[in-house]
């Protein structure tokens, strides 16, 4: 079963909703950040990104980073843009992007669940990111962002959101990449019930985006049931805040890669070691791979079509015949000697939404050598994966659009 529960709320008046929404901490880094709030000064990144506020010496894993989120928290509090439901509720947050649009339900969810595995992830974590979100979490005494989860699509559910969505939306506003966000409040205690029983009857959820920020309030709740001698499992720390999507209305964006080098060869000597592993055609008008094991290669200011060819995948198990796999088994590692791209920092990834335009420009006028294109895996691959006990290999995929942060803060102290 999976417990899902209403919660109280931290969140804007409706007049500040759009002001305050922001993205989340880990798709910005602190001079974007900076610029967005030195615009807008309401923004949530002051919390959820707290270091855009404090010099540039100062580095982002500082206590006074942590301390100043929390400054930064109770003021919008104390200010009256946030405040915090008098009741437990939950909420149907709609977004819609480019023709597309998917209803999440926002809730609490148990962090007993995650830890036995009801809660499954697909993606390893990095013990500096999830310390940083550690500490940012105890400091504020809270979670300020939400964790994206799936569940198998149930027709009860989604009738009871579409009863939902026939009443006013609390919130309903654009953001500037073009993205809506509305959204509901299910304060009437029947359909709560009716939720929190339909959801008793899904199996167990998936993490789409936010390993970290589970992974996290998991380590706060250790944290805190050891402080805590009265400890009861009621404690508000005993859960993390999330929005549970049904996954036929999800779809994952392509994850693409840059290499800062050619590990010493000349552009020639590396097509020609490419040519080697995979069919390679020069000239690849669409960039972006329509079908599996096909890949874009953008390289001295040409495009190539790269096939793999059969052998690489055809008796692969499940991680290996993802193409994030082919194209680091066969070409990132051997060729271009990327070991482990978690940690090197000679790759970069580029999340979908950036378009072909940024992989052209990271060459261009970056200094990158070389930048591929992938097709992204489908849903059934990542729930497949994730119910075999196994990860998939890093950035392998980028949900879009971003949850927006600050309109559900989840308080645990």
């Amino acid at each position: 079963m999976a417990l899902v529960k209403p919660f109280r709320a931290v969140r804007p008046k409706k007049e500040f909703a759009r002001e305050v929404a922001s993205f989340p901490y880990d798709v910005l880094d602190r001079e974007e950040g900076r610029a967005i709030v030195r615009d807008n000064p309401l923004n949530f990144l002051r919390v959820e990104k707290s270091e855009v506020d404090v010099p540039n010496e100062i580095p982002d894993d500082d206590p006074r980073v942590f301390a100043r989120a929390r400054e930064n928290l109770q003021n919008l509090i104390r200010d009256g843009v946030l405040f915090q439901e008098d009741r437990p509720c939950f909420y149907v947050y709609r977004q819609k992007d480019a023709g597309r649009e998917q209803y999440g339900l926002v809730g609490c969810v148990s962090v007993a669940e995650y830890e036995s595995g009801l809660i499954k992830k697909h993606e390893l974590t990095r013990v500096d990111k999830e310390n940083e979100r550690v500490n940012h979490i105890d400091a504020t005494g809270a979670q300020t962002g939400l964790v994206f989860l799936l569940y198998r699509s149930r027709e009860e559910i989604d009738r009871i959101v579409s009863a939902v969505i026939r009443g006013v939306p609390e919130y309903d506003f654009t953001t500037a990449d073009g993205v809506s966000h509305t959204a509901w409040v299910v304060g009437d205690g029947a359909v709560i019930e009716a939720l929190e029983r339909e959801f008793s009857k899904v199996e167990c959820l998936y993490i789409a985006d936010g390993h970290h920020r589970a992974a996290s309030a998991s380590s706060v709740a250790r944290m805190r049931r050891g402080r805590n001698p009265a400890h009861n499992g009621t404690e508000e720390y005993n859960y993390f805040a999330a929005t549970l999507f049904p996954h036929e209305q999800l779809r994952i964006m392509d994850y693409n890669r840059a290499v800062r080098d050619l590990q010493g060869m000349t552009p020639e000597a590396f097509i020609e070691k490419v040519g080697e592993a995979f069919v390679l055609s020069r000239g690849f008008p669409e960039r972006s791979p329509s079908r599996p094991h096909r890949f874009g290669m953008y390289i001295g200011g040409t495009w190539y079509r790269l096939d793999a060819r059969p052998e690489l995948y055809e008796k692969a198990g499940l991680i290996g015949r993802l193409d994030v796999s082919i194209l680091q088994d066969h070409l990132l590692g051997p060729i271009l000697g990327i070991r482990d791209p978690r940690t090197d920092e000679r790759i970069k990834f580029i999340g979908g939404v950036r378009g072909m335009d940024e992989l052209e420009r990271m060459v261009d006028e970056q200094g990158y050598a070389v930048a591929f294109s992938l097709c992204p895996p489908g849903i059934s691959e990542l729930i497949g994966i994730a119910d075999a006990g196994m990860i998939m290999p890093p950035k392998s995929t980028w949900f879009e659009p971003k949850l927006r942060s600050g309109l559900f803060v989840h308080l645990i102290d």
